[in-house]
């Protein structure tokens, strides 16, 4: 059993907090609407603090999903945040989807402080989650650091993988968010021009879920696009937040990313139609009713 510290309840961090209960740990949450900590203690037991200092008072491992950068190095290094609270030897895994330089510089501000750090993004969604069937994608300078943190992490993912130093998972991540960026949209003009040539979708969708055009995507998402169906699933807000991300990070390395930018600027106009909390399958209202 370990002592964890988990930082963000979230659609995210709430299940994968329960699974580290589930699985023996000791676990402290904290988050910034003290009545989803409370919440959370009432269905899983445990215990909440109501800083997140606090939360990581003898803590082996500190675990943070929370929305952004700023969110964060908020929680983190923020009035009673979690760093300055933390005991030498022990890990700070971030598992927000976040920037490469912030991995970068979390890293360094933790060595100083004699604190282990792993950027581990995560990928698989509320589902995943629930589930504890993430992927896990890590940068960490110190494979020990990393190994100790994968026996932990084990509790909700399916896959936790070592990708590199410090910012090789948030840069993985990166990937991962570029390819759905395209792969959404190109299945959305599918289903749009499958339903205006007057084929039966679920049945196509079965189909060609087959043979090559097949991805999780096709399987999760198809049919529920043709009904227009959008209140589920990762919200555009957030995907427009990962996309920047990407978009930032490849002017800074000069790589060319035409249709992730392409991409934005049409959830962009999704966002336009109120559609910020709207599962990103929603590329598709565009075509339906342009």
């Amino acid at each position: 059993m370990t002592d964890i510290a988990f930082l963000g309840l979230g659609v995210m961090g709430a299940p994968m907090a329960r699974h580290l209960a589930a699985a023996g740990h000791h676990v402290t949450v904290y988050n910034r609407t003290a009545a989803r900590a409370e919440a959370w203690v009432a269905a899983n037991g445990q215990a909440s603090a109501a800083t997140p200092a606090a939360a990581v008072a003898g803590a082996r491992l500190v675990m943070v999903c929370v929305g952004n950068d700023d969110d964060v190095r908020s929680v983190v290094y923020g009035d009673e945040g979690a760093l300055g609270a933390m005991e030498r030897g022990a890990i700070l895994v971030d598992h927000t989807t976040a920037s490469a330089d912030l991995a970068r510089e979390l890293a360094g501000r933790c060595a100083a402080a004699g604190v282990g750090f792993v950027d581990a993004p995560v990928s698989g969604g509320q589902a995943g989650a629930e589930n504890g069937q993430l992927t896990v994608m890590c940068g960490a300078d110190e494979p020990s650091t990393f190994a100790a943190a994968r026996d932990v992490i084990a509790a909700y993912a399916k896959k936790c993988e070592h990708l590199g130093p410090v910012g090789a998972g948030q840069l993985t991540k990166m990937v991962n968010q570029i390819c759905i960026a395209g792969i959404v949209q190109g299945l959305a003009e599918a289903i749009n021009f499958a339903a205006r040539a007057d084929l039966d979708v679920d049945l196509v969708a079965d189909v060609i879920g087959q043979g090559a055009a097949q991805s999780w995507q096709m399987d999760n998402r198809a049919r529920t696009m043709a009904r227009g169906e959008f209140d589920f699933g990762f919200a555009v807000q957030w995907m427009r937040k990962d996309l920047a991300i990407a978009l930032g990070e490849a002017r800074r390395i000069g790589a060319s990313l035409p249709v992730a930018a392409l991409v934005d600027q049409l959830y962009e106009r999704v966002e336009a139609r109120g559609g910020s909390r709207w599962d990103t399958s929603s590329l598709i209202a565009l075509l339906q009713t342009p």
